[in-house]
């Protein structure tokens, strides 16, 4: 199973708009080369500060993903998220993660454990058009078993930088980044994304984007796709996530559908 990026906003979806000083999307890491998580990178970049007193932020998700002839994600996810100043946010994620191969067995194990630090260096111009700017690297560790699918055997290495701009109810963002995939028959590669978050009320919020990545591995195409998701705030310490997205290139061999459905604390 390969840790990529997955093009949801769902950490975007976390909290308000108005908890953050941008709105980015954190992309999580995917089981294909599925263009992030939102997300969840991951999800798969997310503003990057908790409404005080809050600062951390714990999620417990599970993903499936499905191509043509394999069946692929996590059950579950733990990520937490650390707000230590106003512009930096310290992420973690350990995926417990499957995989099915059409006539094969099921793998189930620990999957490649991601880490991140998120750092904006631009703010949102509220009376301008200047958009919030922000950095996020992302290290995902070559945890998983390669031989099970459920790791890539090597460390990979995401160089993102992403942007936000509120407009009242709506933030539209965009942003993407460069690759470090090592190992065999690999290819480093870029991956790019642009949607808009917006928020109906102080329970709901909704979201929609597209997305491409060019090839990281030899006779793999690129690939575009999209996704659709809403976050549901149930109190001010407890929300509920959920995405839905499929492929719009060469989906057969990457993304002919991709779910996510997650309860995350705020504390």
């Amino acid at each position: 199973m390969r840790n990529i990026v997955l093009a949801a906003s769902l950490s975007a979806l976390l909290f308000p708009a108005t908890a953050f000083a941008d709105n980015d999307t954190v992309r999580l890491s995917e089981p294909f080369q599925i263009a992030d998580s939102a997300a969840v990178q991951q999800q798969r970049a997310q503003p990057a500060v908790l409404p005080a007193p809050q600062r951390f932020a714990l999620t417990i998700g599970g993903l499936y993903t499905h191509r043509e002839g394999e069946t692929a994600g996590w059950a579950p996810s733990v990520m937490v998220d650390y707000a230590a100043t106003n512009r930096l946010q310290l992420h973690a994620m350990v995926p417990m993660a499957y995989d099915r191969v059409s006539g094969g067995s099921t793998h189930f194990g620990v999957g490649d454990v991601e880490t991140g630090i998120r750092y904006r260096f631009l703010d949102d111009d509220p009376t301008g058009w200047r958009p919030s700017v922000a950095v996020y690297p992302l290290v995902d560790f070559p945890t998983g078993n390669a031989n099970e699918n459920l790791g890539t055997g090597r460390a990979h290495y995401f160089l993102p930088l992403w942007f936000a701009k509120s407009f009242g109810p709506w933030i539209p963002y965009t942003g993407g980044g460069y690759w470090i995939n090592p190992g065999p028959n690999n290819r480093n590669w870029f991956f790019g994304t642009v949607g808009t978050l917006r928020e109906l009320s102080e329970k709901w919020t909704v979201f929609g984007e597209v997305f491409h990545a060019t090839s990281s591995k030899v006779g793999l195409k690129a690939q575009t796709g999209f996704d659709v998701g809403a976050r549901f705030n149930l109190t001010t310490h407890h929300h509920f996530l959920f995405t839905i997205g499929t492929g719009l290139q060469n989906a057969s061999q990457a993304n002919q559908i991709t779910s996510y459905l997650a309860y995350v604390m705020t504390f």
